[in-house]
């Protein structure tokens, strides 16, 4: 497997932690009964259990991104160390994002968010 296909499965793992830690923030928040009815009505999240709601959500945005232009350099035999460095910013810049995300810090996480985004730029810029 090479390297960027590496920093893809890291990148599963890390949006699956995601979930997890969203899922129990608002069992904790709002009680499992509830995540477990209908949900016909709409759940409100705050705080902690808010903040992992949506960086997971914002996660989910940019994932397909990531995951097709990891496969189109596999696929056309572009992968190189450019598009190494790209998955690697993406890879971090999420992980910063998330955990930012979680603690609560705006500007900062902006950041984060740019960084992950300067990740996918470079893997498209490698390609065309």
């Amino acid at each position: 497997m090479t390297p960027d296909l590496h920093l893809l499965l890291w990148t599963v793992v890390l949006t699956f932690i995601q979930v997890v830690v969203a899922v129990l923030a608002a069992t904790a928040e709002v009680g499992l009964p509830t995540l477990a009815g209908n949900r016909d009505g709409r759940i409100e999240l705050t705080g902690f259990a808010g903040r992992a709601a949506r960086a997971h959500r914002n996660m989910l945005e940019s994932l397909p991104l990531f995951i097709a232009l990891v496969l189109i350099t596999q696929i056309a035999g572009k992968a190189n160390a450019v598009t190494l460095i790209g998955a690697h910013l993406f890879f971090w810049g999420r992980l910063a994002h998330w955990l930012i995300y979680l603690v609560g810090i705006p500007w900062l996480r902006t950041l984060a968010w740019a960084v992950s985004v300067a990740g996918l730029v470079t893997i498209f810029a490698a390609l065309v």
